[in-house]
């Protein structure tokens, strides 16, 4: 792939309609997650529009996974975890009458991967952490067009996606890069002075860093306008999530980290803008309601009607926004140190944070020493090397010694703890 600007989502760039009147065949990965079943919700409502060939899941979810593909009737159905296959066939059984077939299953860590390249238009991988990489290279390869909610995947294996993306054949599927990817239709990237990603502010929106050293779990959980996964929402109160999206955005869109700038607009109605050359703004803006983004990396270059619900102009609303408090959030700023050094420097930052979020959920780490740790695992970790190409075993080995080290570091921060108890 060639280095000119906008290769990855600009909308002069997407693909052209399919041929013909049919319905779009579509895989989903991460089916029973929060994006997978409301994909599955906008894929149902809309069968003259899509039609899912194969879903994938961890294998937390059986049940649902089961009903899933019996509504859908897929061909294919993975799952991740080996030692659930007997349970989810025992689940499809339950599910298909008598006579009719079962889909295929696949199973192991490969297997959605696996599913990734198989026959279909459009991927949508909705997968949760950097376990998503390597389905996004399979897709891409493959030659789908990717529906990209799996910002990690783009962020830990930035180079390694982009060598392999053709024009327009990512769609992203974040409601801030959806927004952008929106506004943008609206110019040229020559155009573009600077991308405006909002961000609500998560639950702790105003507070100090003093006033989070002992917030809860579900405290961090209670996000005051989005339902979402818990990884992503304890993300979103950090604003690590934040930070991934800037650092998504540069890769997207091959914009300097310098022009891109995060504020805080708690009502979630801009999902993000993009300021031009000549001084206007284009906004994207809807309720929250994630229906909307991943019917534009579904149905593009195609809008689908009453995807998800409008304004009503009638009723009085109060949009604000809000610089970002940088000493209480310090992450946005991290992100952009470890976009800036790129090669492994990414992937380092979102495993030690998948880890130390884990650590917190389990009462391993205070809420801030979420950040602390992963700090000072990006710190160690230093400058990558330069000249180098990025492979996906240096993506790994680098994963795999920021995992550990945060799990070292989350050990001393819980023995100190207990010392002083």
């Amino acid at each position: 792939m060639s280095d000119s600007p906008a290769q990855l989502a600009d909308p002069h760039l997407v693909y052209d309609p399919v041929a013909g009147t049919g319905p779009k065949d579509v895989v989903i990965l991460g089916s029973t997650g929060s994006i997978g079943t409301q994909a599955i919700d906008l894929v149902l409502r809309n069968p003259d529009r899509f039609r899912v060939t194969g879903l994938s899941a961890n294998g937390g979810r059986i049940a649902l996974l089961a009903e899933q593909a019996h509504r859908l009737r897929v061909r294919t159905v993975a799952v991740a975890r080996e030692d659930a296959v007997p349970a989810l066939r025992e689940a499809l059984t339950e599910q298909y009458g008598a006579g009719e077939p079962l889909p295929e299953i696949l199973a192991g860590p490969e297997a959605a991967t696996q599913l990734a390249g198989t026959d279909c238009h459009t991927v949508l991988n909705g997968i949760t952490g950097s376990i998503g990489l390597a389905p996004t290279l399979a897709a891409l390869e493959a030659g789908r067009t990717l529906a990209l909610a799996n910002k990690e995947s783009l962020i830990v294996g930035g180079p390694l996606v982009k060598a392999l993306a053709k024009p327009g054949q990512i769609i992203p599927v974040d409601s801030e890069h959806a927004a952008l990817f929106q506004a943008l239709a609206a110019g040229t990237r020559a155009d573009v002075r600077k991308l405006v990603v909002t961000a609500s502010g998560g639950p702790f929106r105003g507070r100090t860093k003093a006033e989070l050293a002992n917030v809860t779990v579900q405290d961090a959980l209670a996000h005051p306008t989005w339902a979402m996964g818990p990884v992503i929402t304890i993300n979103s109160a950090t604003l690590v999530n934040k930070g991934l999206e800037v650092i998504e955005a540069h890769l997207l869109y091959d914009i300097p980290f310098d022009r891109i700038e995060v504020v805080v607009h708690p009502q979630s109605y801009v999902h993000s803008m993009i300021e031009f050359t000549d001084g206007s703004t284009i906004a994207q803006a809807t309720p929250p309601d994630m229906r909307g983004p991943i019917a534009i990396g579904l149905g593009w270059p195609e809008r689908v009607p009453d995807a998800a619900p409008a304004f009503d102009w009638s009723t009085a609303s109060t949009w604000e926004f809000f610089p970002l408090d940088n000493d209480a959030f310090p992450s946005v700023n991290l992100a952009r140190q470890v976009g800036a050094l790129a090669g492994t420097a990414p992937a380092v930052f979102n495993a030690a944070n998948e880890e130390c979020v884990e650590a917190f959920r389990s009462g391993a780490l205070p809420f801030n020493g979420i950040m602390e740790t992963v700090t000072r695992v990006v710190e160690e970790h230093g400058t990558p090397p330069t000249g180098t190409s990025l492979t996906v075993p240096d993506v790994l080995e680098a994963e795999t010694w920021a995992r550990a080290r945060a799990r070292e570091l989350t050990a001393q921060t819980t023995s100190a703890a207990e010392a002083r108890a």
